[in-house]
């Protein structure tokens, strides 16, 4: 049994392989924030090839907006000085609020759209990052390649016949038969051009070949992680490039949260325990870790990084823990434990989940009636002191209200998710340099040199945290959030399950 699970992870992690680059097997990007005075719920879905289209759904949460534009434009890079003329968003349904928009994504990085919002309140401008790049290759369906095939070949037996034709009667007079000689003539331009045909269908097609090889180089091949524990309980992570851009280094993160990486460990595949810690770099792709105290088991493991040119990445790998006794949690590190995935009855009918701490605390979910995969939906959670009341000493966790986790039970599926969207924070800051992070339930204006400073208890925080997001695929997920009141980070776990298919 250990054996074929750990082989169905193996055969998993290679399907899920082409979407590493920003989360596992969940390429759109969710956001929720402000342009200016207008609120805007936005879906950006990257293409899958590049170049190609990428196609942007927004939903106006505030009323009188009259138009919106969008423009793609390289996140860094002298390009981003120079942006192309930007496109309308159109209204395609009576739905005044709901706005759709295509936009041609032409080269591999990070890029972002450009927002500026026109309406009764002025103008409004937001950019959200996207990394795009090539995740396949596109073969062509065996059905319309048969299609194409018959007129090609139509084609090229009609180029014979003429060529064959022109040479054995084009020199002829009117009304004159054809010799002998010029019978053989044409049979020796038929025979030499259907073998100049034949040449150039076959170099056409070794050259497409080429021209196929060449743009697999720029699929997108994630960095590999290799995990070891190491004396000390240490844990060690070394990143490893398998060759994609020029580009891409293992030595320029840049912060994320004021940390180079955000990882996520996962007890599986019972998923009742979760750790998320932040590693510190050692060496160029390495980073260290001294672990905290934790059962034995075996752990998928989540890194976020993001490189200095805004495009993020999330590796994985694996690693079997025995139980440790280490150092106690410090900092921004956290730790969850809950029961094991499938234990819990089924979520369909209900409302809400409620998850109970050992303090006394309770985390509530406010569940959306219906979860179905490829609709963005707004997550909602709750927390609660023992006497069932708002804490008073409610607290932002690394600048925020919150963080959550989305995991796919079968490991195919793997969200880091914010306040503010599915995005990198620090690719955020970098898409929005000037721009104050207002952040989901607006606690307060904040920029990237004030990142040190957003940890501290704050007066007047609200209890709750939403999160945009929407499950790219059915099955079971859990969901792990994080809130923060005085110095306590509660970790709270919960299940959805996701029917239906993708509309």
């Amino acid at each position: 049994m250990k054996r074929s699970y750990r082989l169905a992870c193996i055969l998993a992690a290679l399907l899920t392989a082409p979407w590493l680059y920003a989360h596992v097997g969940s390429p759109d990007v969710f956001a929720e924030d402000y342009a200016g005075p207008y609120r805007l719920s936005i879906v950006l879905r990257p293409p899958r090839v590049i170049p190609g289209v990428a196609d942007i759904e927004v939903r106006t949460e505030t009323p009188g907006v009259d138009s919106i534009t969008i423009t793609p434009v390289p996140l860094t890079g002298e390009a981003a000085k120079h942006p192309p003329a930007p496109d309308t968003m159109t209204r395609p349904s009576r739905d005044t609020q709901f706005f759709t928009g295509h936009l041609w994504i032409m080269s591999t990085g990070s890029w972002k759209v450009q927002f500026v919002v026109h309406g009764g309140q002025g103008q409004g401008l937001l950019s959200i990052p996207l990394p795009a790049t090539a995740m396949s290759t596109q073969r062509m369906q065996k059905s319309l390649g048969i299609l194409l095939a018959i007129p090609g070949a139509f084609l090229l037996l009609g180029l014979v016949s003429i060529i064959g034709a022109a040479a054995r009667k084009a020199t002829l007079l009117p009304g004159l038969e054809a010799s002998r000689w010029d019978m053989r003539r044409g049979r020796i331009a038929t025979a030499i051009a259907v073998v100049i045909l034949l040449a150039v269908v076959l170099f056409g097609n070794l050259w497409w070949n080429a021209e196929a090889e060449a743009y697999a180089g720029y699929v997108f091949k994630p960095l590999q992680i290799s995990s070891a524990l190491e004396q000390g309980n240490v844990l060690v992570l070394r990143l490893q490039d398998p060759g994609w851009l020029p580009w891409r280094r293992t030595d320029d993160f840049i912060p994320d949260h004021n940390h180079l990486m955000h990882l996520y460990l996962v007890r599986w595949p019972q998923m009742d325990v979760v750790f998320h810690l932040h590693p510190q770099a050692t060496g160029a792709g390495e980073f260290q870790l001294a672990l905290p105290s934790l059962p034995s088991g075996d752990y998928h493991l989540y890194a976020d990084v993001v490189h200095a040119n805004g495009f993020p990445e999330t590796l994985v790998s694996e690693l079997v823990l025995p139980q440790i006794v280490g150092q106690p949690l410090t900092g921004d590190d956290a730790k969850g434990e809950g029961r094991p995935v499938g234990s819990r009855k089924s979520t369909a009918g209900t409302t809400e989940q409620r998850f109970r701490f050992p303090d006394g605390y309770t985390m509530v979910w406010q569940m959306p009636e219906l979860l179905v995969p490829g609709v963005p939906l707004s997550f909602r959670f709750e927390l609660f002191d023992p006497n069932r009341k708002e804490p008073d000493d409610m607290a932002l966790f690394m600048g925020m209200l919150g963080h959550a986790g989305f995991i796919k039970t079968d490991g195919t599926v793997f969200a880091h998710v914010h306040p503010e969207g599915t995005m990198a924070m620090a690719a955020y800051m970098v898409a929005n340099p000037h721009a104050t992070m207002s952040g989901a339930n607006n606690p307060g204006a904040m920029k990237m040199d004030d990142m040190k400073k957003m940890d501290t208890s704050g007066v007047g925080l609200p209890n709750s945290v939403s999160f945009p997001y929407g499950f790219p695929s059915p099955g079971q997920y859990r969901i792990f959030v994080q809130m923060k009141h005085g110095g306590t980070i509660e970790t709270g776990i919960f299940d959805a399950d996701v029917r239906g298919p993708k509309p």
